[in-house]
């Protein structure tokens, strides 16, 4: 199990703190300090579309008008503190946020 987010990030930190107590082998992946590759976040984008980015964050407004009004790819390259976090993937299945849901997913009752 992968989970891509920052290691600042309170909410990433939650989840893989869940997920490793409940015995699942969880890689972590900073995507600033190793960003994504196109290839990586093509399959995202693909996966999520504009939800991929984080609109409401601070990082995100102090993108250029230039930046805000490019796709996604091109965001999240300039500045990967936007994307939203955490993504999970879970073998081939892929989870965005921490919220109920995912939870529920990927945790045993």
């Amino acid at each position: 199990m992968m989970i891509y987010g920052l290691s600042t990030c309170a909410i990433c930190q939650r989840a893989r703190i869940a997920l490793e107590a409940e015995g699942k082998e969880v890689c972590f992946r900073d995507v600033r300090a190793d960003p994504l590759n196109e290839v990586e976040l093509d399959e995202l984008i693909a996966e999520f579309g504009d939800r991929l980015v984080d609109r409401k964050s601070n990082d995100y407004r102090a993108l250029n008008d230039w930046l805000k009004n490019s796709e996604a790819e091109a965001q999240i390259l300039a500045q990967p503190k936007v994307m939203a976090r955490p993504i999970i993937r879970d073998r081939n299945a892929f989870y965005l946020g921490w919220d109920e849901s995912t939870q529920k997913a990927l945790l045993s009752d």
